[in-house]
């Protein structure tokens, strides 16, 4: 694990631990944040703990047109229940990815630090959020980094919420078709989870994530 300066470096993804450590310190500004995801690196962190920096091993992607539709959510999107938009409302989806209750969780890795360091990302066009709707309620949502304006068709995905069950599905599969249309390559998912491997998620060698960088 290197300690990191001032100096806008990282070092390479390969110089992590096993649990992917790659780094600590730092800073969180917009140029260090868009270095990090280009080159395979994320930030994850708790209030009042220093920055430290990811590299997994092992990386939980999406390829777009792998996503899983089950038969019960084919009927919930065919009634237009939710309404879906993009990049409509970025700064309400962060807050609620920072402050909705997830059992099991004893708080959130979403900082005041990260939150405005996001914002900002998203007032640059780079961090995106897509908005799911019921009866103009914001219910659901996910924000993530849009690699393609780094000329990199990748989406990194770094959150999601649901107020209301199947919300959080609704904006993930509804961002899996726009990115399949939009001929994105992977929606990066970071680390194993149970919700995402349901959609279809799966992990693929670190080595062979790169490439797609």
């Amino acid at each position: 694990m290197q300690i990191l300066s001032s100096k806008l470096v990282f070092p390479d993804v390969s110089e992590a631990s096993e649990d992917g450590l790659l780094a600590i310190g730092g800073d969180l500004s917009t140029a260090r944040l868009i270095l990090a995801y280009k080159n395979g690196i994320f930030p994850w962190f708790n209030e009042g703990d220093p920055i430290i920096w990811y590299a997994p091993l092992d990386r939980m992607v999406l390829f777009p047109k792998e996503i899983k539709i089950s038969k019960s959510m084919r009927q919930i999107l065919r009634k237009n229940t939710f309404k879906v938009t993009f990049n409509q409302d970025f700064k309400s989806v962060i807050r609620h990815c920072k402050t909705v209750y997830r059992e099991g969780q004893g708080g959130t890795w979403i900082t005041d630090e990260m939150e405005q360091a996001y914002i900002k990302l998203n007032e640059l066009g780079v961090a995106k959020s897509v908005e799911v709707w019921l009866d103009d309620k914001l219910v659901g949502g996910l924000y993530g980094m849009d690699l393609q304006t780094q000329n990199i068709p990748v989406f990194c995905g770094e959150s999601m919420f649901s107020l209301v069950s199947n919300a959080s599905k609704v904006a993930f599969i509804a961002l899996a078709k726009k990115l399949e249309k939009e001929h994105y390559k992977i929606i990066d998912c970071q680390v194993y989870n149970n919700h995402l491997a349901s959609l279809g998620a799966r992990e693929i060698p670190r080595n062979e994530f790169m490439k797609f960088l």
